[in-house]
């Protein structure tokens, strides 16, 4: 009797340790027409943007996507943006691009700059992290730059004074100070995040950086529950060189921003890894995160070797946004796996590999 309650026991435990660990599936319920295909713009850009757009394109039909494209030709040597561009994307709400190259000097002003301001497309955001599979100096690095993207020095406000002198302005309002300190907390609530890092150089100017960080400060008040610090941009490369680990969430003026994120980026594991996008209240542009006006070079266009890898995270944020996660995990997945075995690496990433083995190797990994 004493064996067969014993053994009864063993059975009992096992059934219910069995059903403990059985995981219920989550039930997502969209509204009535959610599922909806999407249009999405589509600017491949300048030297390798056709590239990783390209490989977009094929990783979204494989995975039937229900997004579909319509696609501009947009150069960086272009006076301004086509009208027709930015009716599409006011449509659309929502836009992928290449890079855009821009021409150094002779007045001819950045594309990526107008769309940003035409759009309104007031944060940056570009999220650095660890992948699996690339190593890196430093390890635990999850770090989201927002950068507020429409005045401080992009503002364009040059001229010279007398021949021989230029003066730049820097423009920083509270209106847009706020507004950037409010989406990064709200971005850091909404994500779990326990740390918003203000990056200025107050010390030295102390009215136009003062402003935002009186500005980040009055927001701060409002999320107890987040940590609020701050740090003056040069002690800030150096602590993102030695220790990246400390930071979270760091919301930036508009060059500071520029150059955080590119710095994060290269700790993490290189900008051709890194996904980002643009935002406003009424429109997004989704593009590689750092050095989006990065048009690679010439070599990487004509071996066709440029990574799609940071093209095709930042679509995946685009799917997110659009409210289709399903499709976005599923995406982000087969692209971290094809990292972590490391078999298919551009060049960036110490390979040999085309643009097109990655983007097979992306579609392996899907199936």
């Amino acid at each position: 009797m004493a064996s067969t309650a014993r053994s009864s026991s063993t059975l009992l435990k096992r059934f219910l340790a069995t059903r403990l660990n059985q995981s219920r599936s989550v039930t997502y319920m969209p509204r009535p027409g959610d599922g909806a295909p999407r249009a999405v713009t589509l600017i491949p850009g300048d030297g390798i943007g056709p590239l990783v757009t390209g490989a977009v394109e094929q990783v979204m039909e494989a995975i039937h996507a229900p997004v579909y494209f319509e696609k501009f030709e947009v150069h960086g040597d272009m006076k301004a943006v086509p009208p027709a561009v930015i009716e599409s994307i006011r449509k659309n709400k929502v836009c992928l691009k290449g890079g855009l190259a821009t021409p150094m000097g002779g007045g001819v002003s950045s594309l990526n700059v107008q769309l940003r301001k035409e759009l309104d497309l007031y944060a940056s955001l570009v999220n650095c992290f660890n992948l699996p599979g690339i190593t890196t100096r430093h390890n635990n690095v999850d770090i989201v730059v927002i950068r507020e993207n429409t005045e401080g020095e992009y503002s364009g406000l040059e001229h010279e004074v007398v021949p021989g002198v230029v003066e730049s302005l820097k423009v920083i309002t509270k209106f847009c100070s706020e507004r950037i300190a409010k989406y990064a907390f709200e971005y850091a609530y909404l994500n779990n995040r326990k740390k918003v890092t203000a990056v200025h150089k107050a010390n030295i100017m102390k009215l136009a950086d003062g402003l935002f960080l009186e500005s980040c400060r009055e927001v701060a008040t409002k999320y107890p529950g987040i940590k609020y610090n701050e740090i003056i941009v040069d002690n800030c490369c150096m602590q993102l060189v030695s220790k990246p680990e400390q930071f979270d969430v760091m919301v930036t003026p508009n060059l500071y921003g520029n150059l955080v994120a590119n710095t994060a980026a290269g700790i993490a594991g290189g900008t051709g890894v890194m996904p980002g996008g643009n935002v406003g209240a009424e429109h997004a542009v989704f593009e590689q995160g750092a050095s989006a006006g990065n048009v690679g070079s010439g070599k990487e266009v004509e071996e066709k070797k440029a990574n799609p890898v940071a093209l095709l995270l930042s679509s995946a944020m685009m799917l997110r946004h659009l409210q289709f996660p399903a499709f976005a995990d599923r995406l982000e997945t087969a692209v971290k796996r094809v990292i972590l075995e490391g078999q298919c690496r551009t060049h960036d990433l110490g390979g040999t590999s085309t643009t097109q083995e990655v983007v097979d190797a992306v579609l392996d990994a899907l199936n």
